[in-house]
């Protein structure tokens, strides 16, 4: 597993953000496999696919990634509030892979299961004003620091793999608490 990003694939991109999303989803096609399964590959989704990225061929889980080039704070920026909220309260939420580069090298990958979404995690965005590009449109945070411990599985950690069985026994472990209603993991969280 490398731990650089390959800068190559980001030529023809003028855009910072996306010589990065480029750059680190071809990172977790190339060097991640699945902390679910353990299958050693995730495929990738096609752009723009809401909320989704990445996809395990095995178990059918999906996977969002997000990527930032320094520590990754309390809260990560994500797309559209209306589309988290639907789909954190749907079946088909997916887990989120943060990712923590620094000069084109990553640091640290976490994973963070899809059943430690609830609505306080989300935090609502201001909608743009009537004369942005798409006006109306209302944007979401990922409140990085509302996340417990128990929900955030380390994959690397100062640049040092974490064994893929710990992983997935970590993910396993943590699997017993996955309850389907919204309603009932805040429940949770707040026991």
């Amino acid at each position: 597993m490398k731990l650089l990003f390959d800068k190559d694939l980001a030529v023809n991109y003028t855009s910072k953000s996306q010589a990065i999303r480029v750059m680190s989803e071809s990172w977790v096609i190339n060097n991640l496999f699945c902390p679910c399964c353990g299958k050693n590959s995730l495929t990738h989704l096609k752009n723009n696919t809401p909320v989704s990225d990445f996809e395990c061929n095995n178990c059918g889980e999906f996977f969002e990634l997000k990527s930032k080039g320094k520590a990754i704070g309390r809260k990560i920026n994500d797309g559209a509030y209306k589309t988290m909220i639907n789909r954190i309260t749907s079946n088909t939420n997916s887990n989120l892979i943060v990712l923590e580069y620094n000069n084109l090298e990553v640091i640290n990958v976490e994973l963070i299961p899809k059943y430690f979404f609830i609505s306080v995690i989300i935090e609502k965005g201001k909608s743009l004003g009537l004369n942005a590009k798409r006006a109306g449109w209302i944007g979401c945070n990922i409140v990085y620091g509302n996340i417990p411990h128990q929900g955030r599985i380390t994959i690397i950690k100062d640049g040092t793999y974490k064994d893929n069985n710990d992983i997935i026994l970590e993910y396993t472990s943590t699997k017993k608490l996955q309850i389907e209603s919204i309603i009932k993991r805040g429940w949770l969280f707040d026991v």
